[in-house]
């Protein structure tokens, strides 16, 4: 546990799905590990609640009890589009489980920083972190100034963890900036009280109008089984009309034409239409800098295919644990900076080949031509369909698996990790 002088072996800003993971892999090895959410839980996040079989692997690795109660399991997806419905059941495989689940954020980030403190990370909610610490001489930070219970304090650490989402303060305080040439999503989603809660399928609708534009992107119904779904659209700056649009009157638009008994409207919604950005492909690098790892939104790690982030936040929180153990292992300050450089190199060969891909799909669908042909023309397909499912949601087994895994992974190979 973390001394109450504030010095730790390391600091990790933002207890989101990548910080918790990261914090609780890190307890786990026996370092001492600050948490520092600027939040009190339970705490919302705009999110689809939609957890993959990537994301749930991810969570069984940390040893989450997904049998208690709170959670929703899905079998896999239904698709709508081009006049065409489709169930398509979440791939056997050997890596991954063959169910999703689905949780509201209020919740599940609530569990999984506290999941972090049983391991041994000290939590500290309504903590702001106002800035880095730099070593003057080096230019590296040692860690934070912060807002906590109406003081200002100092955390110090060799080492920082940035998880502070897709605004990631902390990275442009250390002079680490968006790369303007990844997409960037927006996500808008609202609760529902409808008897579609305890769908066994997650929905995405792949047709979006805007009045006479098709914009890339989708809708979906997630099923919380608590009397509620998750509705929401997300959209890619990809298209011309990207800038133009009203999310808000869209998604409005969009529900009032789904049937009246799943009732999507003002009587049974709770809460606002909220919207968020989705930071996508590695927008911001280098992944590690001076002492400071970024992790999750932080670092742009959203998939460009599908929106899907948890599961990438969860998996580089896993890399920069286990980066961070290996280094302060090592007994000289030449060895520890060589082995965080391992972090970015590892990122990149995990994923970056895959999101490079993604960056070519999602600049091919903001041409209304390419979103409308796929739609007409992919849809009615069972057999490419699932192809395009394991595609999107990246989940094929990485040695044997079938003949879709195997071009899936030689597709990712051959793309350059940018």
């Amino acid at each position: 546990m973390t001394d109450s002088s504030g010095q730790a072996d390391v600091i990790v800003v933002g207890a989101g799905p990548a910080g918790s993971a990261t914090a609780y892999w890190l307890a786990q090895a026996g370092l001492d590990v600050l948490l520092l959410e600027k939040a009190t839980f339970p705490r919302d996040k705009v999110c689809g609640d939609g957890l993959t079989p990537r994301a749930v692997r991810a969570l069984i690795s940390m040893g989450v009890d997904l049998a208690a109660p709170g959670w929703t399991r899905t079998r896999g997806l239904r698709i709508y589009g081009g006049g065409v419905k489709i169930e398509l059941d979440w791939p056997e495989l050997a890596t991954f489980p063959d169910f999703g689940m689905v949780r509201a954020r209020t919740d599940l980030d609530q569990l999984l920083a506290e999941h972090a403190a049983k391991a041994g990370a000290g939590l500290r909610q309504g903590c702001t972190v106002t800035g880095p610490i730099v070593d003057e001489r080096t230019g590296r930070i040692v860690g934070v100034t912060a807002r906590h219970e109406g003081e200002e304090v100092e955390y110090r650490a060799p080492l920082v963890v940035a998880a502070d989402g897709v605004s990631s303060r902390l990275s442009l305080a250390m002079g680490i900036r968006k790369r303007e040439d990844r997409p960037m999503g927006v996500a808008v989603r609202r609760y529902y009280r409808t008897p579609r809660h305890d769908d066994e399928y997650l929905e995405s609708w792949l047709e979006l109008w805007d009045g006479q534009r098709l914009l890339p992107g989708y809708g979906w119904v997630f099923p919380l089984g608590n009397g509620l779904a998750n509705v929401g659209l997300g959209l890619l700056n990809t298209s011309k009309a990207f800038q133009n649009v009203d999310y808000r009157a869209m998604m409005r638009g969009w529900c009032a034409q789904m049937p009246e008994e799943w009732q999507f409207d003002e009587e049974h919604a709770e809460g606002p239409i909220r919207g968020a950005a989705l930071p996508m492909g590695f927008n911001r690098q280098p992944h590690y800098s001076r002492g400071m790892l970024l992790v999750g939104d932080a670092g742009g790690m959203v998939n460009p295919f599908n929106g899907e982030g948890i599961d990438y936040g969860l998996e580089s929180g896993r890399l920069a644990a286990e980066t961070i153990v290996q280094a302060l292992a090592r007994p000289t300050a030449g060895q520890r900076e060589r082995t965080l450089h391992e972090y970015p190199r590892v990122l990149k060969e995990e994923h970056g080949g895959y999101f490079t891909l993604g960056r070519l799909f999602v600049r091919a669908i903001g041409d209304p031509r390419v979103m409308k042909f796929l739609t007409r023309h992919g849809l009615p397909h069972p057999t490419l369909m699932r192809f395009t499912l394991k595609l999107l949601a990246n989940l094929t087994d990485p040695r044997g698996g079938d003949a879709m895994d195997r071009i899936i992974n030689a597709m990712s190979k051959v793309a350059p990790a940018a």
